[in-house]
């Protein structure tokens, strides 16, 4: 019996601590779909099966209202510099939160206010994130983070927030572990 409450005291204190590694971990190691968006800024229309063999990381984010979005921009920066000669690919997706009609635009400017230079796909009906994230959880965070290998299978989820020192630290160890692999 202590054993059994030692074991429950580990995993509550896991998730508690690891919200990251426990939010859609039903998710990994299945293969993503499709994406349906309507503009593409930075880069022609790109589509998941034109991506094949390619490490990617795709981000969902939103406008100056989210704090997050506007934290984590230079880490996917970063990431897109380091790895995309390699085979690395960061996409952004775009989600409109704001009460004003989305203004493709306006995601323009706040893209290059971001410093944004990798693909940025406006999702604005969430068609996409709803199909990838949302649909059927009560979800943290709207603004999540895909990784995704060569094959199409999702190896590893940020569920939104900024990341930590602690989550770029994982995130580069999990990209650069998959671009060595075929």
């Amino acid at each position: 019996m202590k054993s059994f409450f030692v074991l429950l005291t580990l995993i509550v204190f896991n998730v508690a601590s690891n919200g990251a590694v426990e939010e859609g971990r039903e998710l990994i190691g299945k293969p993503a779909s499709e994406w349906t968006v309507s503009h593409w800024l930075n880069s022609q229309p790109l589509s998941f099966r034109d991506l094949r063999g390619k490490v990617l990381l795709i981000r969902w984010w939103t406008g100056p209202e989210c704090p997050y979005c506007k934290a984590s921009a230079p880490t996917l920066n970063g990431l897109y510099e380091k790895y995309h000669v390699q085979g690395f690919e960061v996409i952004g997706f775009y989600h409109h939160k704001s009460t004003a009609p989305l203004d493709p635009n306006e995601v323009e400017k706040l893209a290059k206010e971001f410093g944004f230079h990798f693909p940025i796909a406006i999702d604005d009906d969430w068609e996409t994130l709803q199909r990838w994230w949302i649909k059927g959880h009560d979800r943290t965070f709207t603004s999540v983070s895909f990784l995704i290998n060569k094959k199409g299978i999702i190896r590893y989820i940020h569920p939104g927030g900024e990341y930590s020192a602690k989550d770029i630290a994982q995130l580069q160890r999990i990209v650069e572990r998959l671009l060595k692999q075929s």
